[in-house]
């Protein structure tokens, strides 16, 4: 009898969002995410020691100035996890752009050229890797720019239409709508009462999304994230790519695979929407900003990308002197 992890696989792409990928021959997915938090906590650990220290033997040896150093020892350290990651996947790896470049377009161009490099010099092919920029106007513009120099982008952080909408004319390679922070955002407001899996506002906005894109054909892929229990996950079978930490990977492995029926398809696919919706940067601005949760969210969730990528700088620092 199959699993419910097993049984997500008919009809989802299962990808794994962790640092640490001491677990990917029991998970198996076929692509893997990670992000600043992921890197610095995964940093940590002895195991991945060797990682750390080639990326400051690495900056040491392209700079003698300590600001430049730090900026390629944290490029060469999360690409340095995205190799050893590709190693064991047979898909794709997506690498985060530093989230204080967030409102600037030119410098996630530059900084999206600098990651891929560092991955061409390693010998990984840029279709390979998927490059995440945060889902801010200036990000999207930038994704749009890199997906015509053959670039691969994710973009991430993204909590409502309007960004998707951006996304998706900007003809990126994949978005990432996150579930379980809009659940947390609307729990906290609810006083901690928690929601029937279907009712979900983070789910449901995933759902509505993935519609969204099917009705009108984008090729951008879906990929659900940020998840807060195997039931959010099970609501979203179907959709295009699901990225699962190890505790949720676990859980739907634990579980009967009965419980899992496809409930996203393109065939069965409807939005409220009789037309695209192609905003203008004023349009997508307005709409976010009307949008407390998704205008909160996108700014907690650069904000706290940020701190943990200077709690990485902090460690790295050190190693320099």
């Amino acid at each position: 009898m199959a699993n419910a992890l097993e049984k997500l696989r008919e009809f989802t792409v299962v990808v794994a969002d962790t640092g640490d990928f001491s677990g990917f021959h029991k998970y198996r997915p076929q692509d893997a995410t990670t992000n600043p938090s992921l890197v610095y906590q995964a940093s940590q650990l002895p195991a991945y020691k060797g990682l750390v220290e080639d990326a400051v033997h690495y900056a040491k040896g392209k700079s003698s100035d300590p600001k430049k150093q730090l900026e390629l020892a944290v490029d060469k350290l999360f690409v340095n996890f995205g190799i050893e990651i590709l190693k064991i996947i047979p898909g794709r790896v997506s690498t985060e752009i530093d989230a204080r470049l967030s409102f600037d377009t030119e410098a996630n161009i530059r900084k999206a050229h600098d990651i891929i490099q560092l991955y061409k010099d390693a010998g990984v092919d840029k279709e390979r890797v998927l490059v995440k920029i945060a889902s801010t106007w200036e990000g999207i513009q930038a994704a749009k720019a890199l997906e015509q120099q053959g670039i691969h982008c994710n973009l991430t952080l993204l909590f409502s239409l309007a960004q998707a909408a951006a996304c998706a004319e900007a003809g990126v390679t994949l978005i990432s709508p996150f579930a379980g922070r809009i659940t947390d955002y609307f729990k906290a407001k609810q006083g901690g009462k928690d929601f029937i899996p279907h009712e979900d506002p983070g789910v449901v906005s995933v759902q509505k999304i993935y519609n969204y894109y099917k009705t009108f054909g984008y090729k951008t892929v879906v990929m659900g994230a940020s998840f807060r229990s195997k039931e959010q996950v099970i609501e979203l079978a179907g959709c295009d790519y699901l990225t699962l930490a190890p505790k949720i990977l676990d859980d739907l492995a634990a579980t009967d695979g009965q419980v899992v029926t496809r409930k996203l398809s393109p065939s069965t696919a409807h939005t409220e929407f009789k037309h695209k919706w192609v905003p203008t940067q004023s349009e997508f601005l307005w709409a976010l900003n009307q949008d407390e949760m998704a205008h909160f969210k996108t700014a907690e969730g650069i904000r706290k990308f940020a701190e943990d990528l200077v709690k990485l700088e902090e460690v790295i620092k050190k190693m320099l002197e």
